[in-house]
């Protein structure tokens, strides 16, 4: 068979995403009635954004959170430690073949949601939208480029 079996950049197959869906509840719902015997583990309160895995359903990878954003380190550290105990507790509320390994990282969409943010409030983009949305024609993109660069668009084209 020449095709690749999971080809690059296709994305998540249905599967995945339902699987992923069924072990970020899971692994929410143990971090909420603190399951784990660890007491510097259960000390945080974590929120799960999103577990993505494997194409084979092996590897989960979970982007977590804690509430308020601090001691963010010191929860990934305490997730890490506890990973065999929460990998137990997940496998038992579902029902798969094999139990997916558990990874952890921090979940960073709420600082690019910030940038996204920090972006609309800039007032030339403001003034692009609002022109967009009252259908007046498109802004000159040298002009803008221009003022970005404070080169009054010399260097290009």
């Amino acid at each position: 068979m020449s095709r690749s079996r999971f080809p690059q950049g296709s994305g998540p197959s249905q599967r995945q995403l339902r699987v992923g869906e069924l072990v970020r509840r899971r692994l929410s719902e143990v971090l909420q009635r603190a399951d784990v015997h660890d007491p510097e583990l259960n000390r945080h309160s974590i929120t799960v954004g999103e577990v993505r895995l494997s194409p084979d359903l092996k590897v989960a990878t979970a982007y977590v959170l804690p509430l308020g954003g601090q001691d963010a380190e010191a929860a990934l550290a305490d997730l890490r430690r506890n990973t065999a105990e929460l990998r137990h507790l997940v496998a038992k509320g579902l029902d798969l073949k094999y139990a997916p390994a558990l990874r952890f990282a921090l979940d960073e969409t709420f600082d690019r949601l910030d940038d996204t943010r920090r972006i609309f409030a800039d007032e030339r983009v403001r003034r692009d939208v609002e022109a967009a949305e009252d259908g007046d024609e498109e802004p000159d993109w040298d002009e803008v480029h221009a003022q970005e660069d404070g080169d009054g668009g010399r260097d290009r084209p």
